[in-house]
């Protein structure tokens, strides 16, 4: 599948336009994104999901039960699902009923779509979001950057299982605390580093209440 007139351009001041962008990056907010498949997730909870390609194992198991937790309960997940632990996890996700969001750190406009992925996009459960134009069609450090900030700023708390110290994962989880934005990580002695600059470890009953989620967003609407 080719994403091309799926593709509608979502811009400010208009009321499709999410609120939490303007809120989260100010005035760096894009003037306009792209979006395909149905905005409703948009109005919704959503967590950010961000993880490094290398995990310790320990890391690796706790990550994909959590993910499968959060997919049962209906929780919605966005992120760019680039690196090699991120895509695993998706596929988790879209193996569930609930909505997902996928912001790849290209544009979306004549995006080839994988296999794997046209199942839940046409069952309307897969949203794409890009807020590069057209004619960026190469993925680079720089989009990727810039992609992860809009993911954070749409994003009502984050959850980084793990971020290899000292790398741009980690240093985007210490901006994000620095917001105050509730970043959550995998409770394991790898993810101290990122514990101490602001991360919450997850407690084992931490996925018990669909109302944890909700209560992240209440938290950020108030800042």
């Amino acid at each position: 599948m080719i994403l091309n007139e799926q593709v509608a351009t979502i811009r400010q001041g208009s009321a499709a336009y999410p609120q939490a962008l303007l809120a989260g990056v100010g005035s760096d907010a894009p003037a306009e994104f792209w979006a395909a498949g149905p905005l409703q997730p948009l109005n919704q909870p959503k967590t950010g999901f961000f993880c490094s390609s290398q995990c310790p194992g320990s890391i690796v198991l706790k990550t994909f039960d959590a993910i499968t937790r959060m997919r049962d309960e209906g929780q919605i997940l966005i992120g760019g699902f680039h690196s090699v632990m991120e895509w695993e996890c998706l596929g988790i996700l879209l193996r569930g009923r609930q909505p997902v969001i996928w912001v790849p750190a290209r544009s979306i406009a004549g995006m080839h779509l994988k296999p794997e992925l046209v199942p839940a996009f046409d069952a309307g459960r897969l949203l794409i979001l890009s807020p590069f134009p057209p004619k960026v069609k190469r993925i680079t450090a720089t989009l990727a950057e810039a992609r992860n900030r809009f993911v954070g700023a749409l994003a009502d708390r984050i959850f980084i299982p793990h971020a290899a110290p000292g790398g741009k994962t980690a240093t985007f989880c210490r901006k994000l605390s620095a917001t105050g934005k509730r970043v959550y990580t995998i409770d394991d002695p790898a993810n101290e580093h990122l514990i101490s600059v602001g991360a919450t470890p997850m407690e084992p009953n931490f996925f018990s209440t669909s109302d944890t989620v909700k209560s992240a967003a209440n938290e950020n609407a108030k800042g």
